[in-house]
């Protein structure tokens, strides 16, 4: 059975918009197919950024081969999966300060890519990241002022990942009057990328 890894970066829990969205594209995958899915919450997830302590400890661990230190467990989840579906808002231009600290306890040599004398090469198995995510300003994809999906396709690009969609619902916080329209207008896309996936499964 497939693996399919979700990101839940949805602070604000169910009452998130972006939770609406992402719960729509797994109910329609549901439909679709079946699928073994890993969730990672990551508001319930202690992870620290990789300071000088952390950084020197888990590039002890490598050096020692010692690959089954619980360190490394969240890498070998990611490279591992068959999809990855990250669902996160928009926060100050990008993405959360926990879902990039997320990243970088995911990429580490040997699991999710390695360094080759041509470059770096990505070594997950995922066919497909999405991304799902709402904005509270009138930012459209493709913006220089969005700045969390082109961090997230140079992600899939690095890791080996196969593609990448965006669904996101934007001006939320604008067109406060039309705010169950606009979410429903991603629901749809979502549920088409998740038609589109279950193709690919």
């Amino acid at each position: 059975m497939k693996k399919i890894l979700f990101i839940d970066g949805c602070i604000r829990g169910e009452q998130s918009r972006t939770k609406i969205i992402a719960d729509a594209f797994f109910a329609e995958l549901s439909c679709k197919c079946k699928f073994d899915l890993q969730t990672v919450v990551l508001d319930k997830t202690y992870i620290l950024p990789l300071g000088k302590k952390e950084y020197e400890r888990r590039e002890n661990l490598l050096a020692q081969n010692r690959l089954d230190d619980p360190t490394f467990d969240l890498a070998k989840q990611f490279a591992a999966a068959d999809i990855i579906v990250v669902a996160a808002p928009f926060w100050d231009m990008g993405i959360p300060a926990k879902l990039k600290t997320y990243f970088e306890h995911v990429s580490v040599s040997g699991f999710t890519f390695k360094c080759t004398e041509e470059g770096c090469k990505g070594l997950c198995s995922a066919k497909k990241m999405a991304y799902i995510t709402t904005r509270g300003m009138q930012i459209e994809d493709g913006s220089v002022m969005e700045q969390a999906s082109p961090y997230l396709f140079a992600l899939t690009k690095f890791f080996g990942i196969g593609g990448f969609d965006t669904v996101s619902a934007y001006g939320l916080d604008v067109d406060v009057n039309n705010v169950d329209g606009l979410v429903a207008e991603a629901v749809q896309k979502a549920k088409v990328l998740a038609d589109n996936i279950a193709d690919c499964l």
